[in-house]
This record gives structure tokens, sequence and C-alpha cells, in this order.
């Protein structure tokens, strides 16, 4: 109990008689409160001028410096060396992520421009576009057949042109 010497006070103290057998308590008022523990201890504190004081340098704290700057660059270099991969796999995934979006958008694209390649290529739009320019259907005569390449590997023919400069004039050979 180390408070037990501060639990009572002078105005409470016990007056012990020399044989230490009776206790005798002073008369004190009883609605008074108990003081509080350490209630007599004071702290002073006085003002020191350390102006005049001029501080020697010490040659030891300059490496223990250095050291610590030392140690605090390992500790900085294994913490990022061991964020670091995770901070790379998470940069990766936000790549992926990108990349399959932009994926999307791609298939997205081709898919738009193959139904207007569609439309375009329409038999219904070719026959609007030949009647427009008055372009007519080959006749029998003016179509030739590849049907088997030569061993050579020449697929045209080097034929006479037809009579009277038809419309294969370019086909036949010159």
């Amino acid at each position: 109990m180390a408070t037990l010497a501060t639990f009572f006070k002078r105005s409470d103290a016990v007056a012990v008689s020399a044989d230490r057998t009776t206790r005798v308590r002073a008369q004190s008022d009883p609605f008074r409160l108990r003081a509080l523990p350490n209630d007599d201890v004071y702290f002073y504190s006085k003002r020191i001028d350390n102006s005049r004081v001029v501080r020697q340098a010490d040659p030891a704290a300059r490496g223990e410096c250095w050291s610590a700057v030392g140690a605090a660059g390992m500790l900085l270099m294994l913490g990022a060396s061991i964020i670091a991969p995770h901070v790379a796999s998470v940069l990766a995934g936000y790549k992926l992520e990108s990349l399959k979006a932009e994926r999307q958008t791609l298939i997205d694209q081709k898919r738009e421009l193959d139904v207007r390649e569609a439309g375009l290529l329409s038999p219904e739009r070719l026959n609007d576009l030949a009647k427009a320019r008055n372009l007519t259907s080959p006749a029998a005569d003016q179509i030739i057949h590849l049907d088997n390449p030569s061993a050579d590997g020449t697929f045209a023919k080097n034929q006479a042109p037809p009579a009277a400069g038809g419309p294969n004039k370019a086909v036949g050979g010159q």
C-alpha cells in the first residue's frame, strides 16, 4: 500500500501513544472531504538560460547518423522490393481490363463494319447500281472460264481477240 502514507493528512493525523497500544484520533469536521493523494506535492519550474552554452561536436555522432541513414535506406529498399510485385500485378490487372474493354469495342466495330459491308455488297444494291450506270450482264460468248491451270503456273489463256473490238479487248493477247 504505497498510497497509505498519503491517505492520512496532518488534519486527520493519528496520535500514537508512547506504548503504541492506544490510538486517539484528533477531532475534525465530520463533513470535510478527505484530501487527494499527493495533494501536498508542488512542482516548481525554474527558468534556465542556455544562450551562452556552445554545443561541442561529437565525432561518433556523425557515424551514428550515417549508419541510421543507411539502415533506413536498406529498410526502404526492402519494403519497396516486397511491395513492388503486388503493385506490378495490380497495374497489370488494370492494363488487362483496359485491353479487354478495347477488344470488346473493336469486336463491336467489326460487327458494325460487317453489317455495313453486307449491306453494300447485297445483290439488290448491286443491281440498282448497275441499272443506274447502264451496266448489263455479259453475254455467254463474252465469258471465259479458267478450267485447269497449266503446268507452268499461268492461269490466263492468250487467245485472239474477238472480232469487231468486243468488250474483252483487254483479256486477249496483243
